[in-house]
């Protein structure tokens, strides 16, 4: 399985199905949820709201309206507290990969979880995902391309990093 690490927006990535973001009640405010619902239509999120809530840590796919992607899986990394943690953030990205395979999809795109809205650091985000995304392509999975669609430089410097020094070609 191929992992990239690439800048830009989710709502605008060529992939199979794109991660949101999500709260437990799947509606769709601000950050990636909002730039997901502007881009691809309201109807993505009348169609999450309507199976919600699911608890935290779970993951729900709807359509995915006018976007590229076929659909979007919402992994809800917080409540209604906005508030995450590297617990929820783990369970969150490994159920978003088991919606992925039971979709048969090759290939699925992720933002950095909880670091938006729910303030969670994004070195410890790339870490977390990073390893959930290599242990899952060592078990066997229809997945053959995971994308990390980093909005900012920021983000995108601390998944490079934490990437690198996972594969033990770190600079430092």
């Amino acid at each position: 399985m191929e992992i990239l690490l690439t800048r830009g927006d989710i709502a605008q990535q060529d992939a199979e199905a794109i991660v949101n973001a999500a709260n437990n009640q799947l509606w769709m405010g601000a950050g990636v949820a909002g730039a997901i619902k502007r881009a691809g239509g309201r109807e993505i999120e009348e169609e999450a709201v309507a199976k919600g809530p699911i608890p935290i840590g779970e993951a729900a796919v709807t359509g995915a309206g006018r976007l590229k992607a076929r659909y979007v899986i919402h992994a809800a990394v917080m409540g209604r507290d906005l508030r995450t943690d590297a617990d929820k953030i783990r369970q969150a990205t490994q159920n978003s990969l088991r919606r992925a395979d039971e979709l048969a999809l090759k290939s699925i795109a992720f933002p950095a979880l909880g670091t938006g809205v729910g303030g969670f650091s994004l070195e410890e985000c790339a870490r977390i995902m990073l390893d959930i995304v290599q242990g899952h392509s060592a078990s066997g999975t229809s997945l053959e391309r995971v994308v990390f669609v980093l909005y900012d430089q920021p983000a995108y410097q601390a998944f490079e990093t934490v990437w690198q020094a996972s594969r033990g070609t770190g600079t430092g």
